[in-house]
Formats: structure tokens, C-alpha cells, sequence
């Protein structure tokens, strides 16, 4: 276990500094330590309060964990002041560090103050220079330029400019650029530009923390440079994109999404396995349409196809049952996938669909017996919609989502001009999908 220490100001809500970083450190297969060098009182609102740890005091936790413990690569954070700055320069080159990624972190996201201005030629000219990875946000680079970074091109201009500080690789975060989410990468020879989504949430506290300790630890793994960055941007841009609703400000990223959602690989297809089983067991082939069907469930926090597990081949009709041509496979199902992420917007907990062959009797008798049925009329679909392929189911899921203010068990569509007639079965997982079709069987034959 590759061993990161992060030495920053401490966050008494949890979402940033020392808090945040030991959270991304952990969660991406390192060993955590700290040093701090500040308490903040400090919420979703705002920081109400700032006190210093002594300097001397610092530099006498850096001493402790490394030289005994060691470390494969630090991370700085807020350092406050230039004695403080000067201090964790020197123990760098003291014990040989070489894996360093600065965050010059100067401002609180509500606009506190978190770097004396007097600071900043120390962290120019020495801590800097130190760096293997620095991170800054328009903002920072703006300050440590001179400079108004506020376009791509400012941003190509600024990371060439920290570069020759002294910094190995330079990384400018353009987040708060409008359009595309795009971060540009100079390593003194190559420049490029890292593309993300745009995603519009108001819980982003901790990005720049979190960010930047996931490119500390992935370089410790020994990731390359552009390899570590990459990977660092999906797992922040997922950390904000499920960002924890907490507070009455701004709530803190949620690092755990990317990690919660690869621990569910394995029994997302053992569970689609056993609901399949299931519907095996008794005679459902009947309820198979002619295009076939398909079974699809999806990771927590799904954002893509590639997230959601289906059957390759779909579902087919065998006599009286039903076959598929192998094991579940993620991105197997363009089209139970498109169904499952649309109803995932709407809530998050129904990770699970299947189609199912469309009968007005079967919908007069499932709205009998209890069950929630919604309907969509493909007549009603705008043009623009029917003229983008692929669209048009995850604009009828979305409609009839919209208008009922709930998860139906069953969406029901009467099909138009060369598409089938249909029925969607929604569930929290496979095996309530598969419950409910039985019970579709069960009504069937009363």
C-alpha cells in the first residue's frame, strides 16, 4: 500500500482540506497521513473562524511521520503563511520526497482567505519549483500569473508561465470556464487538454482538495502523469456529479460514488443471473416480443451505457420459455440501458428494466390488480425527437416520469409506424422486475 501525506488546514464540516484528502487518499488504495497546519471552524455556509498550528509545531508532525512511517508522495494544501511554506520546502528536500502535487489553495469556495498574500513569492519560489504536479484553478493561476486566466488560451499561456517556475507538469482547472469542463496539462514539452462533462451542481465543496489527492495517490501507484490526471478528472467529476445534499450552502463532493460503483460489478451480474434463472423456471416465452427482450441493470451512480449490465443477444422466445446466448455484459444494451438511466434522473434507487410484449388485456388487468401504469404516445413525440436516433424512448420514459411524480411499476407504449408496441417493467433491482412479470403471468391466466 503505496503511502500519501497530505499536508493542508483542517475542514470541520468534512467536505475540504485534510478531511477530504484522507477520503480520496483511502478510497483509491493508499495509506493516509497528515499534517496540519491550520483548524478552521468551517461549514457548507462559510469559515467562521481561522487559528494557525505554529510553525515549529508543523514541521515537528512532518518529522514524525517521515521518519518512521515515509512517504511515497505528499500533497499540499492550504499552508496559510510563508513560514509555514518555507518549513515544508526544506523537509521535502530533506527526506527526498519525489512525488509532490502542489495545491496553491488560496481562497475558501464562500471566499475566505486561506494564503496570506505575503505567501505567495514563497510558494512561487520554493515550494513550486518542488512540485512534480501543481494544481490551480483559474483563480490561483490568475494570481500566480498575473495574468486574467479566463479562456482556454489564457489557460495554454498560464500553464506554460507556472511551468517555468519550476513545476514539472502544470495543470489548470477550467471549471469555472463556461462550456465544456476542460483542464489543460503542460509538461514543459506536450500541452493537452482534458475534457470532462459540464455538470450542473451546486455541491462542489472539496473539488480542488480531492482533485488533487487522487492525482497524488495514483502517481504513488505509479500512474504516468497524463494517466493519473485523467483518471483523477472521472473520479472528481463523479465525486460532483452524486455530490452529497448536506448543509444549507454548499455541500461537499461525494468521493465514495466511483469507488461504490466499481465495488458492484461482480453482483450486478450475479444478479441478473439469478432473476433470469427465475423467469426460466416457469413458462414466460409468451410474454417475449418479436424484437425480443432484454433484462439490464445498472451500478449505483450510472451515468453511461457502459455502466449498465445486459444480456448480449438479448432475451428470446424457446418454446415456452426463454434463452439468451451468454452472460450478463456491461454495455450489452443500448436500449435497456437508455430506459434505466432516464429513470435513474428521476430517482437513483430503480437500477433495473425489462421489456415485455405489449397486451391491452394484460394493462386492464395489471391496473386492477394494483399496479402503477403509466402511458406514453409515441403520436405525441416532438419531431426534433423522432429525427435523433435513439432518443425516442428515453424522451416517452421521461414524459411519463414527469407527469406522474413517481416510479410506475409499468410503462406502457402502443408502439407507431415500424416500432412494436411495448411494456417496460421498472424495478430497484432484477429480481422485483422479475416478481412483477411473473405476476403479469399469474393474471394472465386467472
Amino acid at each position: 500500500m503505496k503511502r500519501v501525506l497530505t499536508i493542508a488546514g483542517s475542514d470541520s464540516g468534512g467536505g475540504a482540506g485534510i478531511q477530504a484528502d484522507l477520503k480520496a487518499i483511502t478510497l483509491l488504495g493508499g495509506y493516509g497521513m497528515s499534517v496540519l497546519t491550520a483548524l478552521t471552524a468551517q461549514n457548507t455556509v462559510g469559515v467562521q473562524g481561522i487559528h494557525p498550528v505554529p510553525t515549529s509545531f508543523v514541521e515537528k508532525q512532518i518529522d514524525s511521520v517521515l521518519s518512521d512511517i515515509g512517504a511515497d508522495a505528499i500533497k499540499t494544501g492550504m499552508l496559510l503563511n510563508a513560514e509555514i511554506i518555507e518549513v515544508v520546502a526544506k523537509k521535502i528536500k530533506q527526506y527526498g520526497v519525489e512525488i509532490v502535487v502542489v495545491d496553491p489553495v488560496m481562497v475558501s469556495k464562500s471566499g475566505a482567505p486561506l494564503l496570506r498574500k505575503d505567501a505567495r513569492k514563497a510558494l512561487i519560489h520554493q515550494l513550486i519549483p518542488l512540485a512534480t504536479v501543481v494544481t490551480p484553478n483559474l483563480y490561483e493561476a490568475s494570481i500566480l500569473t498575473g495574468i486574467e486566466v479566463n479562456s482556454i488560451d489564457r489557460m495554454r499561456e498560464a500553464t506554460v508561465q507556472i511551468w517555468s517556475m519550476g513545476a514539472k507538469n502544470v495543470v489548470v482547472k477550467g471549471g469555472h470556464l463556461k462550456g465544456k469542463a476542460i483542464d489543460t496539462l503542460y509538461d514543459g514539452k506536450n500541452y493537452a487538454e482534458i475534457e470532462g462533462p459540464r455538470i450542473r451542481m451546486k455541491n462542489t465543496h472539496g473539488t480542488g482538495c480531492t482533485f488533487a489527492s487522487a492525482i497524488a495517490t495514483l502517481l504513488a501507484r505509479g500512474e504516468s502523469i497524463p494517466e493519473a490526471v485523467g483518471k483523477a478528472k472521472n473520479f472528481i467529476s463523479m465525486a460532483i456529479q452524486f455530490g452529497l445534499n448536506l448543509g444549507k450552502g454548499t455541500g461537499p463532493t461525494n468521493p465514495s460514488a466511483y469507488v461504490l460503483r466499481e465495488m458492484e460489478r461482480y453482483d450486478v451480474v450475479q444478479e441478473l443471473k439469478k432473476a433470469l434463472e427465475a423467469l426460466k423456471e416457469r413458462k414466460v416465452g409468451h410474454l417475449i416480443p418479436e424484437v425480443s427482450s432484454n433484462l439490464g441493470y445498472a451500478l449505483p451512480y450510472a451515468s453511461r451505457n457502459e455502466d449498465v449490465a445486459a444480456f448480449p443477444g438479448r432475451i428470446v422466445r424457446y418454446g415456452d420459455s426463454i434463452a439468451t446466448i451468454g452472460s450478463p455484459e456491461f454495455g450489452a444494451s443500448r436500449h435497456v440501458s437508455n430506459i434505466i438511466l432516464t429513470v435513474m434522473r428521476f430517482h437513483p434507487g430503480y437500477r433495473s428494466a425489462m421489456n415485455i410484449r405489449y397486451s391491452e388485456e394484460f394493462v386492464a388487468q395489471l391496473e386492477t390488480k394494483g399496479f402503477v401504469v403509466g402511458h406514453f404516445d409515441r403520436k405525441s413525440e416532438p419531431k426534433k425527437i423522432k429525427e435523433k436516433e435513439g432518443s425516442s424512448l428515453e424522451w416517452g420514459v421521461g414524459e411519463v416520469l414527469r407527469k406522474m411524480k413517481q416510479i410506475p411499476d409499468f410503462i406502457c407504449d402502443k408502439g407507431d409506424v415500424g416500432k412494436e408496441p411495448m411494456i417496460r417493467v421498472l424495478g430497484r433491482n432484477p429480481m422485483e422486475v422479475v416478481e412483477k412479470i411473473l405476476k403479469v403471468t399469474e393474471v394472465s391466466s386467472d
